[in-house]
């Protein structure tokens, strides 16, 4: 069970302002408290670095998540023995190595009408089923940046694998800009987080920051405001155990050889924090999914999908 935060107020030296301060800036649990680093307590609850610091270390004390070092051998079992979500596609699972892993990103990269939305509708719906079937057991938040969430088409999907009444366990936002979906990233996912969620998908992480950042003089800002984002993502993974999903469009870049290059957009910064990258394109009648970069994944291995109205199939 999570320890309320009130449980550092019995730390010499931890008084009530500051426990009020913190449950002020939305941390309620001592764990929770452990997602930020002292500059952003200093920040967001005016707690000065020194003491914010002393928290953040006595949160780690109290919550026992202290650094560890372990032998290979033991850091690859326990890789081993995470969750792992099934896609529903035999052939895409294959390619994955099973499914997808939680406390792992997920990109999924491509142009209008690749897939990518469907496979993230498909995934919402997949991540309800028991853990012995090829779910997470626990509900999903999906935060639609485009406008392209579908009820009618998870309800449809739903069907297929038996689920009733899936938009019950599916939590939709529809942020506005790159403030409010910091803003719910950093501050307004946790409750929800609570509640059994174990999956979050972001369809597009890219979309609000092109919108917004328009202009090479934007550039750096913005691809340092993504970055925030994709780190606070990472920290929830771990925190609470989850499978983050990430859908990115599509930039054409000029080749040495005259031809254009589609390449998934955000440059280095969705490069480096994405633990696996897909980009998904049109193949004749099907579509094709193939590895841009993963740690376990041969780089240019693909599985071959089509897309019906019940949802993501082999093809």
């Amino acid at each position: 069970m999570p320890l309320p935060i009130e449980e550092l107020g019995k730390e010499e030296g931890i008084g009530k302002v500051t426990i009020s301060r913190l449950k002020n800036a939305g941390i309620d649990t001592v764990e929770e408290l452990l997602l930020f680093n002292p500059e952003e307590l200093e920040e967001i609850a005016g707690i000065e670095f020194e003491r914010a610091l002393r928290l953040v270390r006595t949160a780690r004390r109290l919550a026992r998540w202290e650094v560890s070092v372990q032998k290979g051998d033991e850091y690859a079992s326990q890789i081993s023995g995470r969750d792992t979500l099934s896609t529903g596609v035999s052939g895409i699972d294959e390619l994955l190595g099973g499914g997808l892993v939680v406390q792992e990103i997920y990109e999924f990269a491509g142009e209008y009408g690749s897939g990518k939305t469907q496979l993230c509708h498909q995934l919402s719906v997949t991540a309800q089923l028991p853990p012995g079937n090829g779910g997470l057991g626990g509900k999903t938040i999906y935060i639609d940046t485009e406008g392209t969430f579908s009820p009618e088409r998870v309800t449809k999907i739903a069907e297929r694998f038996g689920i009733k009444d899936p938009l019950e366990n599916v939590f939709v936002a529809r942020p506005i800009n790159v403030d409010e979906l910091e803003e719910l990233v950093v501050r307004g996912l946790k409750p929800y987080l609570r509640q059994g969620v174990r999956l979050v998908v972001i369809d597009s992480v890219i979309a609000l920051y092109r919108a917004q950042f328009r202009g090479r003089e934007w550039l750096a800002m913005r691809q340092q405001r993504i970055n925030y984002v994709l780190d606070w993502l990472k920290r929830l993974s771990r925190l609470y155990d989850l499978l983050i999903v990430i859908t990115n469009q599509v930039v054409s870049v000029p080749s040495s050889w005259g031809v254009a290059v589609k390449l998934p957009a955000g440059g280095n910064i969705i490069a480096h924090a994405s633990t696996h990258r897909f980009f998904l394109k049109k193949a004749g009648d099907s579509w094709l999914m193939e590895v841009l970069d993963s740690p376990r994944l041969a780089k240019g291995a693909s599985a071959q999908f089509t897309i019906k109205d019940d949802g993501v199939w082999d093809a």
